[in-house]
Formats: structure tokens, sequence, C-alpha cells
């Protein structure tokens, strides 16, 4: 089953929040999933530890050197429907060792002129994977953090087109709900409220649009 990487060499980029969310979603559609955190600060491990009960009792794994990603990756995803790993900050020899092992690899980009130079240096280091693979990992990269209404998040959509992989229509927006999630130990689909229930619903249309990538990959 589908090894699933959420890559970019800036940190704050949403990686580890994208990466709890789609762990988090995909359980709730009755898929067996691992999340794999290879980032220094462990936040994604931290978050989903911290949400542990007994209706979501999912198994996170630190992975911190190429090594262990490359041994344990393919037997981990053996033991279940979706891996789903949270990449480090920077782009290094663990990044690509993530790319070896994933089958679709997922750039987050904020509007910003600095993370999307970050995203095509990301999507450079796939481009490398690609060849070495002969195709594989399936890449696309997505908005997050944008603020609606705002030119520069049209000439961010813009720019990213530029770069030649294709880009998510669905854009996550930037809402306090969010940036709650972390601290309330949660997910906005576990939340209440009208912010987070606007925020999960991008989150859900996000999430749907990543799993046609895989079929389209078959």
């Amino acid at each position: 089953m589908p090894v699933e990487c959420f890559v970019n060499q800036k940190g704050g980029c949403s990686k580890s929040t994208s990466s709890t969310h789609y762990s988090r979603w995909l359980h709730s559609k009755g898929h067996s999933v691992a999340v794999i955190d290879c980032d220094a600060q462990k936040s994604s491990a931290i978050w989903v530890e911290a949400m542990r009960s007994d209706s979501f009792d999912i198994p996170v794994f630190t992975l911190t050197t190429p090594d262990d990603v490359l041994e344990q990756v393919p037997d981990i995803s053996d033991q279940h429907d979706y891996v789903v790993i949270d990449g480090p900050g920077g782009i290094s020899e663990l990044t690509r060792a993530i790319l070896l092992v994933s089958d679709v690899a997922l750039v987050p980009c904020q509007p910003s002129g600095l993370d999307i130079r970050s995203g095509s240096d990301a999507v450079r280091l796939i481009k490398q994977a690609q060849k070495v693979r002969q195709g594989e990992p399936v890449a696309a990269l997505f908005l997050s953090r944008a603020v609606k209404g705002t030119t520069l998040k049209d000439e961010a959509l813009a720019v990213l087109n530029e770069l030649g992989y294709p880009v998510l229509s669905t854009v996550i927006h930037q809402r306090q709900a969010i940036a709650d999630s972390f601290g309330q130990q949660a997910t906005v689909f576990d939340m209440g409220g009208r912010a987070a229930s606007d925020c999960a619903r991008e989150y859900d249309k996000l999430f749907k649009e990543i799993q046609t990538l895989w079929p389209a990959k078959s």
C-alpha cells in the first residue's frame, strides 16, 4: 500500500500539520495507518501520541537516519494500508532516502517567495529520485497557510504552476482553528465550531484530491 510523504526544505510550511491531519482522516475512513516522523522536532509524533485513545490508536515511528528509513519503511508499509511520512526540514540525505521509498511526494508551500523557492528545491530532489526510480514517486504541490482574498495567493499559485509539477486545486487557508489544533491535542476534524468545520471541509477536499494521485499512478 502507498507510502506518502510531506516534504519541503523549509520549516513552518505545514508538513507536520498536514501529516497529522491526513493520518487522522485516513484512520477515520477505516484504513490502517502508520505515521513516520523524520523531523528533528518530532511534532507529528508528539501530536499523534497526544491524540491517542481507544478510538484512535495508530503506531508512530521516529526514524532519524537514511539507513533507518531505507531499512524499516518497507517493513512498516507491509503491515499497514497507508504510511504517512513527515519529512525533515532541509534538503538532506534523509529526505533523499524518504523519496526513494515513497510512492507519493507532497510539497506544501506557503504563498511567499522564500517558500516557493524552497518548494522548487524539493521538486528538484523529487525529479532526481524519479530519474533513479524511473518514475516514482508521484508528486504534487499544494498551497498552505494562504490568506483569502489576497493577490499574493493567486500570484503564488501561478508561480507554482510554472514549476512544471501538478499543483493541487485545493488551497488550505490560514485559520486560527488550525493553529490551535496542536495545543488542543486534536485535529480540526475533532474540534467543534464553525471555524473548525470550515477547516475540516478544506482538508477533506485536499485529501480526496491526494487520493486520486495513487490510482492514477497505478
